[in-house]
C-alpha cells in the first residue's frame, strides 16, 4: 500500500499589472456608462490596459487619482493612447498621482465630430521652413515645410479652421509664447512636455484658436478637464461629477478624495490644484 502525500496549496501571488487588469474588467459597466455609444468599452478597457503597460510606474501612483483619470477620459469619450488623452504622473505631497490630459488628437476628433468645421489643422514650423504669417486685410499663412534634412529649431506653431458657412480661423504662437504656456503647466518638467513637445505644441495653439470657435458642451468639458493640468483654472462644484457608483469606490478602496497635487510652478490668484470634489466623492456613490 502506497501513503500519498499530502498535496500542499501554494498561494497564488497576483501582480500588481494583473491586478489591475481584473479591477478594469469589473468596472466595464461603469465605464460602459460613461463611455458615448461609439466607443466599445471592451476596446477602451484594453487601450487604458496598454497604456499602463506601456508605463508602469502608473501602478506606484495613487490608484484613486489613476482610476478617477480614467473614468475622465471615458466620460470625454477618449481613448488614453497618447494620442487622444494620456495619463501623465504628478508629484504631490502624499506621493506621486496621477492626471488625464486630452491630446490633440482628442481635441481635434472633439472638434472633427461637433459637425460645425469644414476643415482643422495645427502645425509647427521650422526655422528652415519656409514661413511666413501676415496680417491686415488680407491675413494668411503661408508655411512650406523642409522635406528632407533638418528642419532645425521651431519658430512657431499655427492653427487655421474653416467653418462650413466659409469663415476662415487663424491662429499663430511664437516659440515663447508656447514656452510660457509649457511653464504654467503642472507637466512642463515630464510626460508629454517632454516626449511630444511637437504635440504639445500643436494642442497650446489649437486651444487658443478653440477660443473663437463654434463651441459646445461636450468640447466645453474637454476643455475644462485640459484646464485641470495648468495653472488656469481651479476645481469648482459646477464640474461634472465622475459617474462612478458604489464599485468603482470599492476598487479605489476608499471613499475620500487623492491627494491634492503640488504644482511645480506658482499658480495664479485662486486656482488650486486638481482634486476630486465633494460632488465628485458623491458620485461614485
Amino acid at each position: 500500500m502506497t501513503d500519498t502525500a499530502p498535496v500542499s496549496s501554494v498561494p497564488t501571488t497576483v501582480t500588481p499589472m494583473e491586478a489591475m487588469r481584473g479591477t478594469l474588467n469589473k468596472l466595464e459597466a461603469e465605464f460602459s456608462m460613461a463611455l458615448p455609444p461609439q466607443i466599445p468599452v471592451q476596446k477602451f478597457v484594453r487601450t487604458t490596459m496598454t497604456a499602463v503597460q506601456m508605463n508602469p510606474e502608473l501602478l506606484n501612483a495613487d490608484r484613486r487619482s489613476l482610476l478617477a483619470s480614467c473614468m475622465k477620459a471615458a466620460q470625454d469619450g477618449l481613448l488614453v493612447d497618447g494620442r487622444e488623452a494620456a495619463l501623465v504622473i504628478f508629484r504631490t505631497k502624499n506621493g506621486p498621482a496621477v492626471q488625464y490630459m486630452p491630446m490633440i488628437g482628442g481635441l481635434l476628433k472633439k472638434l472633427r465630430n461637433s459637425g460645425e468645421l469644414a476643415s482643422i489643422a495645427a502645425h509647427v514650423a521650422y526655422e528652415h521652413d519656409e514661413f511666413r504669417y501676415e496680417l491686415g486685410d488680407e491675413e494668411r499663412i503661408v508655411h512650406r515645410p523642409t522635406l528632407g534634412g533638418n528642419r532645425g529649431q521651431a519658430i512657431a506653431a499655427y492653427a487655421i479652421a474653416k467653418t462650413k458657412d466659409g469663415a476662415v480661423y487663424r491662429e499663430v504662437m511664437s516659440l515663447d509664447q508656447i514656452e510660457q504656456v509649457r511653464n504654467v503647466s503642472r507637466a512642463k518638467d515630464n510626460g508629454p512636455w517632454v516626449q511630444w513637445w511637437d504635440e504639445m505644441a500643436r494642442k497650446t495653439v489649437l486651444r487658443r484658436l478653440m477660443k473663437r470657435l463654434p463651441s459646445s458642451a461636450d468640447i466645453d468639458a474637454v476643455l475644462a478637464h485640459d484646464n485641470e493640468m495648468s495653472d488656469l483654472a481651479p476645481q469648482t462644484a459646477d464640474q461634472p461629477a465622475i459617474v462612478a457608483p458604489n464599485r468603482l469606490r470599492a476598487a479605489i478602496g476608499v471613499d475620500t478624495a487623492p491627494p491634492a497635487v503640488e504644482a511645480e510652478t506658482a499658480r495664479e490668484p485662486g486656482d488650486e490644484p486638481p482634486r476630486l470634489t465633494p460632488d465628485e466623492m458623491r458620485g461614485m456613490a
